[in-house]
């Protein structure tokens, strides 16, 4: 077996656990055959000095279909 990794940012308004549940839910739409999902990084936009956006970043890997 061969796999990809690609990485994905998730974006949410509310929490990094939302931000999380969209990245997850975008990719499992898109990509077929995930094996795993590691989430590497945290982190926040801001404006106006206020948390705007919680985004997560992470690794997805999937398998390569021949």
């Amino acid at each position: 077996m061969v796999s990809k990794i690609i990485t994905l940012v998730g974006e949410s308004p509310v929490s990094w656990e939302e931000a999380t549940t969209n990245l997850i839910k975008e990719a499992q739409s898109s990509l077929r055959g995930i094996t795993r999902i590691r989430v590497a990084e945290f982190d926040v936009k801001m404006e106006h000095e206020k948390v705007s956006t919680f985004r997560v970043k992470a690794d997805v890997a999937f398998k390569v279909e021949a």
